[in-house]
């Protein structure tokens, strides 16, 4: 009777272990690291993994940095290739350009795009990473198979619509940059939000170069008044979005949205999974539309 239990219980032990390996995830890519120069000679800091057909590359927001997307870097680089770079003045990149247009910034992404060679891309763009996405577009046609645009179009977020507007927005910023920056990141959280995230987007704002973010700040304003409408034209059904639903009211402002509910402005970093799940299918949506055509 015991040798029967003691072969059982052995059975058992290994029905967990083949199980357990049957749910093991595959390891995470190794990660290269390298430099190009930018269309007007900055050094642009970039990360490349894994591989696929399709290209993901991943663009970070206002005064943020490419560890931004350490989750979902690693998540995709399991079976995509992942691409992630820090933008001029941002993270380890060059701080020497003068204006930080989103227009530079496109080309800061084309720039590691070519170097690369990559010939079928989607650009994922937080917050300043969608318009700065929507730029490298105009540069990299058709070889951008879609843009997913995270918590940054058809969010409802008022943008100023003058000349004065922009002013007044970021004259707060020219005149106390991390007590203003704290408080705008801050509001940008729900009180439900991990305090520990909060710290670790709030270190890389205030870290950030004063004079890149205010430039930068300004000019995603700009932007918004003057190039948004035609970008959206010329993208079309290209174009999806992942935006937070904080209250859970499930009330999309556009079909192209998605909506994680309980969430503020950093949707993929306050729940990876199901940011990971949505995009996963946006792409696969457009590798199945790209293949098509």
């Amino acid at each position: 009777m015991k040798t029967i239990r003691k072969s059982m219980f052995l059975l058992l032990l290994a029905g967990l272990a083949l199980l357990a390996g049957g749910c093991e995830r595959p390891a995470v890519a190794p990660v290269t690291t390298a430099t190009v120069a930018s269309v007007d000679g900055v050094e642009i800091r970039y990360d490349v993994a894994g591989k696929g057909d399709t290209a993901l590359v991943f663009v970070h927001c206002w005064t943020c940095n490419r560890r931004f997307w350490d989750e979902s870097f690693a998540y995709f680089g399991k079976n995509y290739q992942v691409v992630r770079l820090d933008l001029a003045g941002h993270g380890e990149s060059g701080k020497g350009r003068k204006d930080y247009t989103m227009a530079a910034f496109g080309g800061d992404v084309a720039a590691v795009v070519d170097k690369l060679g990559l010939k079928r891309i989607v650009l994922i763009g937080h917050s300043m990473g969608g318009p700065v996405s929507l730029e490298a577009e105009k540069r990299l046609g058709a070889r951008v198979i879609g843009v997913v645009g995270v918590d940054t179009f058809h969010t409802g977020f008022p943008v100023p619509k003058d000349e004065k507007e922009v002013a007044a927005f970021v004259k707060p910023f020219e005149d106390d940059f991390k007590g203003n920056g704290e408080k705008f990141i801050r509001s940008m959280f729900t009180p439900q939000s991990d305090p520990k995230l909060i710290d670790r987007i709030g270190g890389m704002v205030l870290g950030a170069d004063q004079a890149m973010a205010v430039s930068a700040l300004k000019n995603i304003l700009v932007w918004y008044q003057k190039d948004s409408a035609a970008s959206f034209a010329r993208v079309g059904d290209r174009l999806r979005n992942i935006n937070a639903d904080p209250k859970g009211e499930n009330k999309p402002l556009d079909k192209s949205v998605t909506l994680i509910a309980g969430v503020g402005h950093f949707v993929a970093q306050e729940k990876p999974a199901e940011f990971d799940q949505a995009l996963e299918n946006i792409v696969k949506g457009f590798e199945s539309a790209a293949t098509k055509k």
